[in-house]
């Protein structure tokens, strides 16, 4: 299995916010890598990295960052494959990450989630890759119907819920 998506972490403690996206690749049968590369201490792997993804068949990119969060903007100067960036809350509850990754200069673009929004980065990736990818339009097309039935159903069950003053 060769991946099309590149999950990047600054750090391994990102995991547990990246988790969301490798688990939603899985559910939608997106073949992805998982690496640990930090823009400040390994400033030379992610050049390496951003360098020969497409060649080794990468179609999207996500890099995750806290603090500084540089990571998504250098891979962005390095490559023509899309970034997306996902600030992770750390210090100044994660608006740090979130303006270095959307501040980024002309021609150097990284679209941008909100913070800790692995998930929504996920999505963004899936719908960019459904472009080429007939099976993976249907998926994502059933992934999105599903949060659909999740708030229909929701709305049957609120209607359940008794209050003496609830109108409906």
């Amino acid at each position: 299995m060769t991946p099309v998506v590149s999950i990047i972490m600054g750090s391994t403690s990102d995991l547990p916010v990246m988790e969301k996206a490798a688990a939603y690749f899985d559910q939608l049968e997106i073949p992805f890598e998982m690496l640990a590369l930090s823009a400040h201490r390994t400033p030379r792997e992610v050049e390496k990295f951003a360098t020969e993804a497409a060649d080794r068949g990468i179609k999207v990119i996500i890099a995750a960052a806290g603090m500084a969060a540089h990571l998504g903007g250098v891979i962005a100067s390095l490559t023509t494959l899309p970034v997306i960036g996902v600030p992770i809350r750390s210090s100044f509850d994660g608006l740090d990450s979130l303006l270095a990754i959307v501040q980024m200069p002309p021609g150097i673009p990284v679209a941008t989630v909100g913070v800790n929004g692995a998930l929504n980065a996920a999505v963004l990736a899936s719908q960019i890759l459904s472009l080429s990818d007939e099976g993976i339009k249907a998926r994502v097309s059933d992934y999105k119907q599903n949060l659909t039935k999740k708030i229909v159903k929701a709305n049957e069950e609120l209607r359940q819920v008794k209050y003496n003053f609830k109108t409906n």
